[in-house]
């Protein structure tokens, strides 16, 4: 499954500045670019005394010096006494997860300001920046006198603070007037005035309270773990609030097409050990097609290549299917999850019988079809926008699914009445997304806000109306932008649970970089898009974000990549790992992965290369020189499963179990969320 993008980074692993003498005996150390200040720290500079506000690091070519950086120290006034040497700083030791080697201290070194000299302009200029207005990529619009285009969606990030790394590109000055020349002050690294998280020896992670982009200056205080909160399961109303399982969730996905390119059989999740771990596997994907009588509905016995994974601009996009890998294609024997073979005359093959003799094996395992994802999310907006659409669209969709009601195609036996009955638990809508920002073939609204938590709503009822067993979940984008074009506290009243897809956040998509992590749990000061829309991409500005807007706390699922992103021609840096660093667009290669910067687990976990877990992100990353990648493995999960037990999560789940390895490593690691 493909996803869309998201951002952050650092890389501390400190010097501390030895001891500050009394000012009133000895002068204060003089400030040195380079060193580590930790909050309190005095040292003298340009003649005046200043105590730091929060530990940092000054970056050698970053220029925060006393004077230009308010937010970091704070003028105690004239020096007075004789000055004493800056003692020679101590190395600290880094209270890390053990890294298997150990994390340097990561040096940013910002590109230098950039002076913009106008000439007399004549161009047209464009409506003008609005805070509140939201705007599609491609937008273009005037602020202060300079026109702006925006490279993706966005809302509320001022266009003159974008800089080269943000969501609007600098188009120049419109009017017929000689402008004021315009500095552009980034990409220079953005210091936030909360302090730098201290990494110490026990796992608790520290938590920033407010989910907004906007730092405050308030200490971040420290969330103590507390066990996940046990909720009453009464039987659900139709149309009514549905609440969250008592057992915190495992699941990951099943893709479709594995049994292709992968070779990878409802079997090996079984053989690998991973489904004596897993709570719900959802099987990816269900399409939605647009039917002759105006609505759009599920379907079934389609065979149609998807034009939209070689071509986003065919007219076709987004309407394939695959019938054949769902019911109808013959599993051999040494395939099968019971050693049985299919023969022709089956009404019931393919994945569809696999899961099911699955779930005979392992009763208490959950199967949930996904409708939509990165590629089959087209229609959803259209679909949602009436009653009667809504209507429609889930009748058709429990009828293929939860009935099991199957249609035969090209002469294959396969299908019928009530052929897959009993086999999915439930439905997981993966609309990706709702008011854009998916596929440029997908259709969006501003309408689609309200109608999201409609349709859901109109699935809980129907699905109530067959018995309140069945499971209804989501699978959501993890960007402020994107949760902002929902409804949490609303939507999240008809779901058992709903799965955030925290990855993706940043990614080979982003050509040159700077490389940056895809899954990272805290956010990093030093990130280059630290200030902006990228900047909250990590797991917890998606929690805090979401908790904020009415999420009930134990139905949030979050998400494990069991794959890597990943740039190459990466230059060492500074600090020789790579981190933060430009690329040369060369896409990273690794294993027998297709898709450029893209590589599963199973290959990166064996790929050469120097891992390093960051002290602050918590995120592994992976550099040999020339590829970069940022990916999980099981040390990285077990931190997460401490984070979200402190904030009463209800579990984890994965994209995909193919990317796994043969023991299922990463799914026994998720698994310890349940003790």
């Amino acid at each position: 499954m493909k996803r869309t993008p998201f951002a952050r980074r650092q890389g501390l692993a400190a010097l501390i500045v030895g001891l500050c003498l009394s000012a009133s005996v000895f002068a204060a150390p003089a400030w040195q670019e380079g060193n580590t200040y930790t909050a309190g720290t005095v040292v003298s500079y340009n003649g005046h005394d200043y105590k730091a506000l929060v530990t940092h690091t000054a970056y050698t070519g970053a220029n925060w010096n006393p004077v230009s950086t308010p937010t970091l120290w704070q003028d105690l006034g004239a020096t007075t006494g004789t000055p004493t040497p800056t003692p020679t700083p101590t190395p600290a030791v880094t209270p890390t997860p053990t890294p298997v080697v150990p994390t340097p201290t990561p040096v940013v070194t910002p590109t230098p300001t950039q002076v913009v000299t106008p000439t007399p302009a004549n161009t047209a200029c464009y409506q003008a920046w609005a805070a509140g207005s939201v705007y599609n990529g491609g937008a273009r619009v005037t602020y202060n006198g300079v026109n702006y285009e925006a490279k993706w969606w966005t809302q509320g990030d001022n266009p003159a603070q974008s800089g080269d790394w943000g969501v609007w590109k600098n188009l120049g000055n419109c009017g017929s007037t000689t402008p004021t020349p315009v500095v552009t002050p980034t990409p220079t690294p953005v210091v936030t005035p909360t302090p730098t998280p201290v990494v110490t020896p026990t796992p608790t992670p520290v938590v920033t309270p407010t989910p907004t982009p906007v730092v405050t200056p308030t200490p971040t205080p420290v969330v103590t773990p507390t066990p996940t909160p046990v909720v009453p399961t009464p039987t659900p109303t139709p149309g009514g609030d549905t609440p969250a399982p008592t057992k915190a969730q495992v699941g990951s996905y099943f893709t479709q097409w594995g049994v292709y390119d992968s070779a990878f059989f409802v079997k090996h999740v079984d053989t690998s050990g991973a489904a004596a771990k897993l709570t719900f596997i959802n099987y990816a994907f269900g399409n939605l097609y647009k039917k002759a009588d105006g609505s759009y509905q599920c379907d079934s016995g389609i065979n149609k290549l998807e034009p939209g994974s070689t071509n986003e601009n065919d007219p076709q996009a987004g309407t394939g299917g695959d019938a054949w890998a769902d019911y109808q294609m013959d599993y051999a024997a040494k395939d099968s999850v019971d050693g049985v073979g299919d023969v022709w005359e089956n009404n019931l093959k393919g994945n569809f019988n696999q899961l099911k003799k699955l779930k005979k094996k392992y009763p208490n395992l959950k199967v949930l079809i996904s409708l939509g994802g990165w590629t089959w999310s087209k229609w959803f907006s259209a679909a949602a926008a009436t009653p009667e659409l809504r209507q429609k669209l889930v009748a058709s969709c429990l009828d293929v699914y939860i009935k099991g009601n199957l249609k035969k195609a090209d002469g294959d036996p396969a299908g019928g009445t009530g052929a897959a009955a009993g086999i999915f638990d439930g439905i997981d809508i993966d609309w990706e997304y709702p008011g854009g920002g998916g596929q440029p073939y997908n259709l969006a609204s501003a309408a689609d806000k309200q109608n999201y938590s409609l349709l859901l709503k109109e699935f809980r009822t129907q699905l109530n109306a067959l018995g309140s067993q069945y499971l209804l979940t989501v699978a959501i984008g993890a960007g402020s932008d994107k949760i902002v074009n929902t409804e949490p506290a609303e939507y999240s009243r008809y779901l058992n649970w709903v799965n955030v897809m925290t990855y993706d956040f940043h990614g080979g998509w982003e050509g040159t970089g700077p490389t940056n992590f895809h899954s990272h749990l805290y956010p990093d000061p030093a990130d280059p898009y630290a200030g902006t829309t990228a900047g909250t991409y990590n797991i917890q500005g998606a929690v805090d974000k979401l908790l904020a807007g009415g999420m009930p706390a134990n139905k949030l699922v979050l998400g494990i990549p069991y794959y890597g992103r990943g740039w190459g021609g990466v230059k060492a840096g500074p600090n020789g790992d790579g981190l933060y660093q430009a690329a040369t667009g060369t896409p990273a290669k690794v294993g027998t992965s297709t898709e450029a910067g893209y590589g599963d687990y199973k290959a990166l976990v064996t790929a050469p290369g120097t891992k390093r877990y960051h002290p602050v992100t918590k995120q592994l990353y992976q550099y040999d020189g020339s590829n970069w990648w940022s990916y999980d493995d099981a040390t990285t999960i077990r931190t997460k499963i401490q984070y979200l037990k402190s904030k009463g999560l209800n579990g984890l789940f994965s994209w995909s179990l193919d990317a796994d390895d043969a023991n299922a490593t990463l799914t026994k690691a998720m698994s310890e969320v349940q003790q």
